[in-house]
């Protein structure tokens, strides 16, 4: 469908009066975006307010929620704010080649895209297959593949965490929790992260992690096993496309983000002075890291978008029936109407939204995985290596390009070398 508003600005037509494109839009890309999102989250409220004008790639525009109350209250109206990408007033003129089309697109029957009761049973469906994971074999499993990992550099003396470690841990423990082989795991973790950048090679990334799915879905109707796939199967009543797509979120939601907030955690114990004194078998200064992660760098910095189904005033801006609104969790964590400016919301404070709210936040099981993949995680490496610190001055590391994902392209660290454990073949 085609919005009035928003017609296509190809040979030079300009957005007219009121569209998001026009009148100070703020391109959601580029080197200031990926280096200081926090300062220009701060321009943006400063010029615009609680909710602003951006552009996607390719100069697709759309509404940025930057005030905390106000994202709260997309949230809570699903029918207002809907989920369902139909309602997109922009379909007509993006590509099929879009490099964020698989973020937005309503075609892939998953959960992400379903509303009303529809998504209510797809969502049970999701949270019975995950709260049957046994916590306790779930951390000595993420236990092992950690060791394993940590075993391949630990004798070096130096290593890049990012690749070698933050991102393959949880990828190798999804696979395991959802049914794929284990082999299958860097590769799926090396598409996600591909795909989540939204550079020009997403869509090939998309669609080889979506083969590995297929692949796995098809494997366990043959052969049910102890998995996530096979209790989704046995849930009945959804076919092969919808379990493979809901499969994919399921490892997608888990994969990137758990790796950006152990990475993302890392950072921080290795670079603030609070932190250091306790490295070497601080348990609950992990923990603390990990609050404080999920307010001031969390792994989700915008989440997918909802869809306004008729106009509407939000904070300030007219919003037509039709526009996209892209929920800003990152500048909604420091929204200075409920953060006074320099203060904390971490600690004990787990009113954030880095794992969404309302109808379509993270299950409560998927939450809890992530949780125990990530801290075990960070834990078994500052146990091995107990004296790691940063190979670079802070300033030195750069950040994915990511819209959606606040995460960190590398993290090169030192420390003493240590001989390897039982895990190395």
């Amino acid at each position: 469908m085609t919005s009035p508003q928003h017609p296509p600005t190809a040979g030079g037509t300009p957005p007219p009066p009121g569209c998001p494109a026009h009148a100070g839009a703020v391109a959601l890309s580029g080197p200031r975006f990926q280096t200081e999102p926090a300062e220009l989250y701060r321009e943006m409220r400063r010029d615009h307010g609680a909710v602003a004008p951006v552009t996607l790639t390719g100069d697709v525009p759309a509404w940025l929620v930057l005030g905390y109350r106000e994202l709260h209250q997309v949230y809570s109206d699903p029918v207002l704010f809907n989920r369902d990408s139909r309602h997109w007033g922009q379909w007509e003129r993006i590509p099929a080649d879009w490099p964020l089309r698989p973020m937005v697109d309503h075609s892939f029957d998953s959960v992400l895209w379903t509303t009303g009761e529809q998504h209510s049973q797809r969502v049970a469906m999701t949270e019975n297959a995950l709260d049957a994971v046994d916590s306790f074999e779930l951390r000595r499993s993420a236990e092992e593949i950690a060791d394993r990992l940590i075993d391949t550099f630990c004798g070096q003396g130096e290593t890049e965490l990012m690749q070698h470690y933050a991102t393959l841990l949880p990828a190798l423990a999804l696979v395991r929790v959802c049914g794929y082989d284990d082999e299958e795991g860097p590769g799926l973790a090396d598409s996600i992260n591909t795909f989540l950048n939204g550079t020009p090679e997403s869509l090939v990334a998309f669609q080889h992690f979506h083969a590995a799915t297929y692949r796995l879905v098809d494997a366990r109707t043959a052969r049910p096993a102890a998995d996530a796939a096979s209790r989704m199967l046995a849930h009945g009543g959804y076919g092969r496309e919808q379990i493979v797509q809901d499969l994919a979120v399921i490892i997608v939601s888990g994969q990137q983000p758990t790796a950006d907030w152990i990475g993302n955690s890392l950072r921080l114990m290795l670079t603030d002075d609070r932190f250091a004194a306790s490295l070497t078998g601080g348990r609950h200064s992990v923990t603390e890291a990990m609050n404080e992660v999920l307010w001031e760098d969390a792994p989700l910095q915008n989440s997918v978008a909802r869809f306004a189904t008729r106009d509407v005033q939000l904070g300030g801006q007219h919003i037509r029936a039709g526009d996209m609104v892209i929920m800003g969790i990152a500048s909604a964590h420091h929204d200075p109407q409920v953060r006074a400016p320099g203060g904390s919301f971490t600690g004990g404070n787990n009113a954030n939204f880095a794992f969404g709210h309302g109808d379509h936040r993270c299950p409560y099981p998927a939450q809890e995985i992530g949780e125990t993949i990530a801290r075990t995680g960070i834990e078994v490496l500052l146990d091995r290596l107990p004296d790691v610190e940063l190979a670079v001055p802070e300033a030195a590391l750069v950040w994915r390009p990511s819209v959606w994902m606040r995460g960190l392209t590398a993290l090169p660290v030192r420390f003493t070398p240590a001989p390897a454990q039982r895990f190395l073949a």
